[in-house]
Parts: structure tokens; C-alpha cells; sequence
């Protein structure tokens, strides 16, 4: 069996637009007809640059390969053109072809993707959500009202959710790390504090930043949250400074998480070996695709890290991370995305229970792709997936984050 042709597909979200504008999935089929999808995470240049870059990555290191050699392909890919360091699109180009190898073995060998890499640890993953508003929420007032986000908090504990995250700390700017107005603590304080009164001891308050701050900042946010004991502190410093996010880490009485932002076991290494983090978010269709996953979270075991696989795209790369999870035993929870297309691109074959996510036993990544709904939807605009704010905040006016969704 050998890689033998590639097409690439990207299908737009409709409104909300949840998961972000666009969701490139790469499609592989190999000469005996079996087709594998992945999902590329990568935000860096648009989908048309992004075809391109997942092309030339297949024809120039995969193509005519066998499958099986994931291993000789990543070494291949991450040494091209005399590289051998992280590098954020052509690993993002890589993670979903890598994927997409793995759902064809495994439908090739009528087993699923976890009972190829290791077997499966896990029965089921626990599930946490991003507060998104009900239907009846005004926006933009949503994102600044904690009323609101604790409306949203306790829908989601009620549906067996025991794991909830929220950013009211202002917008991610391409000027980097920054002091926060005294009214983005105030206000993290009120969601914290409002969450935490509307679910109590039934769910752990995950507080999310998009690494805003400076040392000092993340330090003044990180400590007014303590008392509300939120389960983490995500991504408070830029992901290219590993010993500021480590000062975070030592000077803050609440766990850092991150890795949203990161690839490969370089990157998640040199935060083991800070003690920048102890919980790690890769994104797998960023990060390396599945096997190089398996190596960050081994890396993490001897750490004492936990993963938490980081999902701000489409149900593909979802199945990759729950796979992914099912196997290891340092798994801390899976975060997860609920709307009409997530589930009707997979036909409704990975479900949320109770907040957790029971782990498929059907073939390859375990979902059954719905090919033509997602070319009925196809991306027609120029914005990138995610795009930061070019003005820097304000310190007089609210500093909205409107959660990520298409402006």
C-alpha cells in the first residue's frame, strides 16, 4: 500500500462560525483506494498559501510512501531544505497529512487509531467547553457580562459538563505582552467570581488568555484569581518566551497551561524543562500530527505534566486528539466544540455524554466524514482562520474578546 494522490478540502463554518473561519482537511488516498482525512491547524497564511505548502509537503516526502513509515516521513518533512527546527506551517502542513496516514491504517487494518499506537488507556475522555452565548444573548455584550457567562456555565454543568472555560481578559494584540487595565482584572475577578458562585464545587473554572501579558501583568491577573482556584491559567505570556511564561508559573498559585501555539517535542520541551507549564494543550493538527503527540506526552510523564489537547477547529482534528487521549495515561481532559455542523460533518459519530467522550471503536480516527457537506460550504473569504488586534488595548473603555468568532 502506498500514498498515491491528495486532495484538499476547506469548508467554512457557518454562523456562529465556532472553530474558526476555515478548517483545512487534506484528503489522502493510497493506490489500493483506501482515503484517510486529517485536519491541518495553521493560521499563519491563508488557505490558498496553505494548499500549496500541504501539496508540496505530500509530492516532495510522501508521495509513493508506505503509510506505515510515519516515523521516515516526519524526519523527512522536518529536515527540508535544511531546517531540523520547528516550523509553524509546514508542521501544520504535516500534522494533517500525518493524521489523515493514521485513519488510513486503521481502516486498512479494521482497527481503530488508538489500538495502533499503544491500545487503548482510556474508555472515555472527560470533555471541557468554551462558554459560548445562547441564542438569546446580545452580542457583543455577552463577552463583557459575567451574569451572562454564568448563565452559560451553569447550562453546560447541567448538560454533565465538569470542566468550563472563559477569557474575559481582553483581546490578543500583535504588539505583545502588556500591563492589563485595572478594569480587565476587575473583570476577570466578576466572571470568576460569578462562575464559581452559579456551579460551585461541580466544575473547575478553566481561565483562558491568549498570551497578553507581560511577566508583570500575567503576574497581577494570575494572583487577584487565586481565590477562586481556577484548574488553570492559560497561555498568559507569548509562546516565544519560555522563561517568562516559567516566572509566571513560579510567582502564581494557579497550574499554567499552554500549547495551542506550539509544534513539535522541541517546543513542548523546552517548557518541561522551565517548568513553564504543567498542563500541555497541543493542538494536533499543529503540533505534529498523532505520533509526535504520543512523544509530547511521554516527555510530559516524566515531568509529572498532564495533556489537555487543544481543539479551536473542526470535528477532524477532534478525533485525532480523542484517539489520541484514549491512549495514554497522563490524559487530563479534551476540550470540544458542540454545534449542528461539528456534528453533522462526522454524521454524529462522536458524541459528548455526561461530559465525557466515550472513544469510538469504528476504524481509522472512528468518524465517518461527510464529504460532500463539507464542499457545500466552501471558504470564499480572505481572512485568516484567527486574526489578532492591531490597536492596543485600551485602559479607559471595556476590552472585549469576542471569543474567537469571525468578526
Amino acid at each position: 500500500m502506498k500514498l498515491a494522490d491528495l486532495d484538499v478540502i476547506v469548508t467554512a463554518p457557518p454562523a456562529p462560525g465556532w472553530g474558526g473561519r476555515y478548517w483545512i482537511i487534506p484528503k489522502v488516498t493510497t493506490n489500493t483506494g483506501v482515503v484517510g482525512y486529517g485536519e491541518c491547524y495553521a493560521s499563519s497564511v491563508g488557505p490558498e498559501a496553505m494548499r500549496a505548502v500541504i501539496k508540496d509537503v505530500f509530492e516532495r516526502h510522501m508521495v509513493g510512501e508506505n503509510p506505515e513509515n510515519i516515523e521516515l516521513m516526519f524526519r523527512r518533512v522536518y529536515s527540508a531544505g535544511f531546517t531540523q527546527r520547528p516550523d509553524l506551517t509546514v508542521m501544520g502542513a504535516w500534522s494533517g497529512l500525518e493524521i489523515a496516514c493514521w485513519d488510513i491504517l486503521g481502516k486498512d487494518r479494521d482497527r481503530p487509531v488508538h489500538a495502533l499506537i499503544g491500545g487503548r488507556m482510556n474508555d472515555r475522555i472527560r470533555a471541557y467547553t468554551y462558554l459560548y452565548p445562547r441564542d438569546d444573548h446580545p452580542l457583543p455584550a455577552f463577552w463583557a457580562s459575567s451574569d451572562m457567562a454564568a448563565e452559560v456555565a451553569l447550562d453546560m454543568v447541567e448538560k454533565g459538563y465538569t470542566a468550563v472555560k472563559f477569557d474575559p481578559a481582553g483581546p490578543y494584540t500583535i504588539r505583545g505582552g502588556h500591563m492589563p487595565a485595572m478594569g480587565d482584572i476587575a473583570m476577570s475577578v466578576a466572571f470568576c467570581a460569578a462562575i464559581r458562585e452559579a456551579v460551585g464545587d461541580r466544575a473547575d473554572l478553566l481561565f483562558g488568555t491568549h498570551g497578553q501579558f507581560s511577566v508583570a501583568g500575567a503576574v497581577r491577573m494570575g494572583r487577584a484569581l487565586e481565590a477562586y482556584d481556577p484548574l488553570w491559567y492559560e497561555e498568559p505570556m507569548p509562546p516565544d518566551d519560555v522563561s517568562a511564561m516559567a516566572e509566571v508559573a513560579r510567582a502564581v498559585r494557579v497550574p499554567v497551561a499552554t500549547g495551542e501555539r506550539l509544534t513539535t517535542k522541541a517546543e513542548f520541551a523546552q517548557v518541561l524543562r522551565q517548568g513553564a507549564a504543567s498542563i500541555l494543550q497541543p493542538a494536533l493538527g499543529r503540533a505534529g500530527g498523532i505520533w509526535e503527540a504520543k512523544k509530547i506526552a511521554a516527555l510530559a510523564e516524566v515531568y509529572g505534566a498532564q495533556m489537555a489537547p487543544h481543539l479551536y477547529a473542526g470535528p477532524v482534528e477532534w478525533a485525532a486528539n480523542v484517539q489520541f487521549a484514549a491512549s495514554i495515561p497522563n490524559i487530563l481532559m479534551a476540550e470540544t466544540i458542540e454545534t449542528p455542523f461539528h456534528h453533522d460533518l462526522i454524521k454524529g459519530s462522536i458524541v459528548v455524554e455526561d461530559g465525557y467522550i466515550p472513544v469510538p471503536d469504528a476504524p481509522g480516527l472512528g468518524i465517518d466524514f461527510d464529504e460532500e457537506l463539507a464542499r457545500a460550504h466552501p471558504y470564499d473569504g480572505d481572512g485568516l482562520h484567527l486574526e489578532m488586534q492591531g490597536e492596543a488595548i485600551s485602559y479607559t473603555q471595556v476590552n472585549n474578546f469576542a471569543g474567537g468568532a469571525p468578526r
